[in-house]
């Protein structure tokens, strides 16, 4: 408790919560939205590949760690960016209420394309800012701080996301999303005004005279220093974890809201139970897991998480068979919510350990998209999926995304055992053992 009280966690989860809102705008209630003006579960699925930007992010993430913005600049690297693109999805959030995909398909399409770009920026500056103002020093931090940002991530999608469910029938979705608006801008000026800068080593700003120069240091040597420090091998087996762990759960999440409204429940059911019951679940557990990851060790915690997401995936099966049925729904989301919540904490600090703090926004930028990228690309084919190769089928789609983690499991069980022998051998030849950080 004493640990939880650092007011550095405490900033840490209020970005999570800036970090998860635009996911709501494009994600869940965009699902909801389009479709209610009628589109397939073919066009809703699809859809989600605006989502791709989150996948290539990575591609300018040193700009995020090295480049000193114009006007904005003096706030410092990280709240900078952080600032500028939280008033970019103010603007575009604005422009949904006013267009939608009930005046444009395409203008909402494209407007949905800067929500995840900004989003997307903005999570590579987050996501620094939480590496680096934990110190080195302070290795039992590294739990705690990952379970504030998954708890303000979902915080930041399922609260605002209950509300809006609960008032898309009365007030109707633009005044839902422009409402959503709103809610960014305290975030905005409590950043500006509260937050302080953390320290970060080796400032690099970008430098046109010496384009080449700069290229090499924050591109090539953020990779280059990844696979230096991990070792080849491993580094390649950190790559595939980390590619398929997520495919299942963003598989089902895709078309979750969809599948709840063919099944027959309604906007206020989705609000209670989906976003309302699923954060309280979350909170609680995200905590527990920051706890427990400490101390039971991130790869254990990863194993046992992945097992029990997969297995609560079925529970989505046996709502498609029993119909709309809130109890049968509510015992689904808070084990989803449980499952979920250890599983992220862990996968956020299993990520954020293998980070430099030099090329924070870099490193742990390019592995958060390597994990998005096979949720993206597997995610965005799920309604073509339901519709084309399963027939309609949505108890048949559910157990499939329980199948999907069972390969990243397996890599996982390999990564843990190639840390212990490396550990061995190190402590051998050391003579001592070795402090351990909770990895394994």
């Amino acid at each position: 408790m004493r640990a939880l009280s650092d007011r550095r966690l405490r900033r840490i989860f209020l970005l999570g919560t800036a970090s998860g809102f635009p996911w709501l705008l494009i994600g869940s209630a965009m699902t909801a939205w389009l479709t209610d003006v009628g589109l397939s579960r073919t066009g809703v699925g699809l859809f989600g590949a605006v989502f791709v930007l989150y996948t290539i992010n990575f591609l300018w993430a040193p700009l995020v760690d090295h480049v000193r913005l114009p006007v904005l600049g003096h706030l410092g690297q990280r709240r900078s960016w952080i600032i500028g693109c939280q008033g970019l999805l103010i603007v575009f959030a604005v422009l949904l209420a006013v267009t939608g995909p009930a005046v444009s398909l395409t203008a909402t399409a494209l407007i949905a394309i800067g929500i995840a770009a900004a989003s997307a920026t903005q999570d590579l500056a987050i996501d620094a800012y939480r590496i680096t103002v934990i110190g080195e020093d302070e290795p039992e931090l590294l739990g705690l701080a990952a379970a504030m940002a998954t708890c303000g991530w979902w915080t930041g999608l399922s609260l605002p996301g209950a509300v809006a469910f609960w008032l898309a029938d009365p007030i109707g979705w633009p005044n839902v999303y422009l409402g959503m608006a709103v809610l960014v801008v305290p975030v905005t000026v409590i950043v500006w005004r509260v937050f302080q800068e953390p320290p970060r080593p080796g400032p690099m700003h970008f430098d046109s005279a010496r384009l080449d120069r700069w290229v090499r240091d924050a591109y090539v040597d953020a990779v280059a220093e990844f696979f230096r420090r991990n070792g080849v091998q491993l580094a390649l087996g950190l790559l595939a974890f980390i590619f398929l762990f997520k495919i299942g759960e963003a598989f089902l999440g895709r078309m979750v809201i969809r599948f709840y409204i063919e099944v027959g429940f309604s906007h206020a059911d989705i609000g209670t139970y989906s976003k309302g019951l699923g954060w309280l679940v979350t909170m609680v557990c995200a905590v527990a897991a920051g706890l427990l990851t400490g101390r039971f060790g991130v790869i254990r915690g990863l194993l046992l998480a992945g097992i029990g997401m997969a297995t609560t995936n079925l529970l989505f099966a046996w709502i498609a068979i029993v119909g709309p049925d809130t109890r049968v729904l509510a015992f689904a989301v808070v084990a989803d919510g449980i499952t979920s919540a250890f599983s992220t904490v862990a996968f956020v600090a299993f990520i954020s350990y293998y980070t430099s703090r030099l090329h924070a926004a870099a490193q742990y930028g390019a592995l958060a998209s390597l994990g998005n990228s096979g949720r993206v690309m597997v995610a965005s084919a799920s309604g073509v999926v339901v519709d084309h190769v399963l027939g309609g089928s949505w108890a048949s789609f559910f157990v499939i995304t329980a199948l999907m983690v069972t390969p990243s499991l397996g890599i996982l069980v390999w990564i843990g055992r190639w840390i212990a022998v490396k550990d061995t051998a190190e402590d051998a030849q050391m003579n001592q053992p070795r402090k351990s950080h909770g990895i394994n």
